[in-house]
């Protein structure tokens, strides 16, 4: 079985002196409902870097929790950390699909700058565009407006939030919307998720 390796969110425990590493566990069950075997990436680079490339998955999630340094996170080391999996991504053609947060660091990967944002958390509101229309959950409160090339906009809501964006050469893949959290998860999602890491010619 193919495996996708999926990052996890830093939280800080000051009581115990800990930062520890964790994840949703429905993020796993949907990287399996997708026909792979998921793995969990530490947020230290040099050893997720290892396990990219002893492991040669066949694609890397970029999960959500956690905002950028740069927009009021606390927790550098996943920045870092990211950043490093999407050099070696475009490096070794592993595709990459980023969800929330995880579009996030795509798009500040790519130049495109976050603005804050209201009425964009828990809820649901639906998006359009290449991608079709869709009705989609919605958990963050930082927004992208404009994005730069490579990165092609797939959906966006009515107030103008890019919601999903697509570099085809490097296999990217981004939502703000969580497929994780659909329940149970959708069709769509899975097959998505499927061709971009088959490396399909259309998502």
């Amino acid at each position: 079985m193919k495996i996708v390796l999926y990052t996890q969110r830093v939280e800080i425990v000051r009581s115990y002196g800990e930062r520890r590493d964790c994840a949703d566990q429905n993020i796993p069950r949907f990287i399996r409902a997708c026909g792979y075997l998921p793995v969990p990436l530490p947020n230290i680079l040099d050893i997720a870097a290892e396990m990219v490339m002893e492991m040669k998955p066949a694609g890397i999630l970029l999960t959500g929790g956690n905002s950028l340094v740069k927009y009021g996170g606390d927790a550098p080391e996943r920045d870092k950390m990211e950043k490093g999996l999407l050099d070696l991504a475009l490096e070794h053609k592993i595709p990459v699909y980023g969800f929330c947060r995880g579009m996030q660091v795509i798009l500040d990967y790519f130049g495109c700058a976050l603005k804050e944002t209201g009425g964009h958390t828990a809820v649901r509101h639906k998006v359009t565009g290449d991608i079709g229309q869709l009705d989609v959950n919605s958990y963050h409160n930082q927004s992208c407006f404009h994005v730069k090339e490579p990165l092609q906009v797939l959906a966006q809501t009515d107030d103008g939030v890019v919601e999903a964006v697509y570099y085809k050469e490097g296999h990217f893949l981004g939502t703000m919307w969580h497929p994780e959290r659909e329940q149970p998860f959708r069709d769509a999602d899975k097959r998505r998720m499927r061709l971009l890491f088959e490396k399909e010619e259309s998502i």
